[in-house]
């Protein structure tokens, strides 16, 4: 069996593994590193996801890389744009020249007597024809994200044999699906609902969007008129990252606001949708959640899309529980009909754990989900392997440049020293394990007994606080006694 050996692997060509790919070759250049992509091409979710009006619930200041300034006047990109700014970077900096494509990692095994990962990969060869391959390395560096690539999460429905038209989950869209003039029921009410919705109703006889209960929905404008004024005025980069700060400190003030004083910001984010739909129309039924802001990921629609479509109807909302699917549509618990020819299933994703990687320590197998994440990157007794994870409250990649820099900064801190393996380890008896994620969303209530765990006090502990997290992971000392090295 082939077998190739680099300092670093990287798992995963999307926005986190190109970002990955840029620190380690800037802050630590004497690693060869390689980056196994499971798919064909770069982009991870921004590729994937091909449903109409796909775009970012993040600014893209915030969203966007720290190394290279967003530059579109949209401050809400969508997807193709976002797309095409994750492969320019890796284009730019020869990152791309590093990837390797259509290889699905299976297995990663650690050996301590040689200090190094054995990391299998599948590789799709021609034809569809695969072959077992095989890659050792001194650290890994997950960056496959968050969800299982293969399917997103559908619900048994009643019925769904007997509905004569065509149902599809926004995860495996397709060019060749005829909307427009037709009657679509879009199922659900998180960012994908959202963003569907109104995109769809631009072509379609008429949109529904079924929810069982109501999500929070604020409007944003798609341009930020200050920041396209400082770029202007500014150097790109100087406009960049005072406008990513900017951004950053108002969704810290208002996490923290919604927090501390959950009615003021409920009713503030009530009163702007009552706004945006009119006095008359029933904001209590349909954008009302029966939990507080930010227990639940907000959605954001730019322009107040979403509200322009329920005004000019050619979208409706529906609170209801489904019954059972008919040959012509979906019958509702309280008797109603919704006539359809197209059902969209945006009922969310499979939430999954390194990517589905098996991964044992000196024959050990290691159970994630009995394992403590060491500052929402690493895993307790797990040596030199790291994970790239974004903020659940701010944008995906604030933290994952942050993780960058740590990783880099260990790896340096390990050269010096001349370590060959680090790996955090708790002693505390005074430590206790918590969900790592503390949302209620479906997705999250799913899947959080198979996610690692937070513990109840640093380094342990996930502050989702993009302040805090700069001074632990770019000042905060990279042997802070819980760090073994070896």
């Amino acid at each position: 069996m082939q077998q190739e050996h680099f300092d670093v692997l990287i798992v995963g060509a999307g926005l986190s593994g190109v970002g990955a790919g840029y620190h380690l070759q800037t802050r630590c250049p004497a690693k060869s590193y390689v980056i196994l992509e499971g798919r064909d091409c770069i982009g991870g979710t921004w590729d994937l996801f091909r449903y109409p009006g796909i775009r970012s619930d993040s600014d893209m200041f915030t969203l966007g890389y720290s190394f290279k300034p967003w530059t579109d006047p949209k401050a809400i990109a969508d997807g193709p744009q976002i797309l095409n700014y994750v492969r320019e970077t890796a284009t730019e900096n020869g990152i791309d020249k590093h990837i390797r494509f259509r290889h699905r990692v299976k297995r990663a095994a650690w050996s301590t007597s040689d200090a190094r990962w054995t990391v299998e990969a599948q590789r799709i060869a021609g034809e569809g024809a695969t072959e077992l391959v095989r890659f050792t390395c001194n650290f890994l560096f997950m960056c496959s994200g968050y969800y299982e690539y293969e399917a997103g999460y559908t619900p048994e429905f009643a019925g769904t044999a007997d509905f004569s038209g065509r149902i599809v989950h926004p995860q495996k869209w397709t060019e060749d699906i005829d909307y427009p003039g037709k009657r679509v029921v879009v199922i659900g009410s998180g960012a994908t609902a959202v963003t569907l919705v109104p995109e769809l109703a631009k072509k379609a006889a008429q949109v529904t969007m079924l929810q069982r209960s109501p999500t929070y929905v604020v409007s944003r404008p798609a341009q930020d008129p200050i920041a396209n004024k400082l770029r202007r005025k500014l150097p790109a980069r100087l406009a960049y990252h005072l406008i990513r700060w900017r951004n950053v400190m108002w969704g810290m003030f208002f996490f923290q606001l919604s927090r501390r004083r959950p009615a003021k910001v409920k009713d503030l984010i009530l009163k702007g949708v009552q706004m945006a739909l009119g006095p008359d129309y029933d904001v209590g039924t349909h954008f009302t959640p029966r939990y507080n802001p930010w227990d639940q990921r907000l959605c954001l629609v730019p322009d107040g899309d979403l509200f322009k479509a329920i005004r000019e109807q050619r979208a409706s909302v529906v609170t209801s529980e489904i019954d059972t699917f008919t040959r012509d549509g979906i019958r509702l618990r309280d008797g109603r009909v919704l006539a359809a020819d197209i059902i969209v299933t945006a009922t969310g994703l499979v939430l999954q754990v390194v990517g589905g990687l098996e991964v044992s320590v000196d024959g050990r197998t290691v159970d994630f989900a009995k394992t403590l994440t060491y500052k929402g990157m690493m895993y307790a007794d797990v040596p030199n392997m790291a994970s790239a994870f974004g903020y659940t409250n701010a944008s995906w990649t604030l933290k994952c440049d942050l993780t960058c820099e740590y990783v880099c900064r260990l790896i340096n801190y390990m050269d010096r020293h001349n370590f060959r393996q680090c790996m955090p380890h708790n002693d505390d008896p005074e430590i206790t394990a918590q969900p790592s994620l503390d949302f209620t969303s479906g997705y999250v209530q799913r899947s959080v007994a198979k996610m690692p765990k937070q513990g109840s006090k640093r380094p342990w502990r996930l502050y989702q606080n993009y302040a805090l997290d700069i001074v632990s992971l770019r000042f905060g000392r990279i042997d802070d006694g819980v760090m073994r090295y070896s």
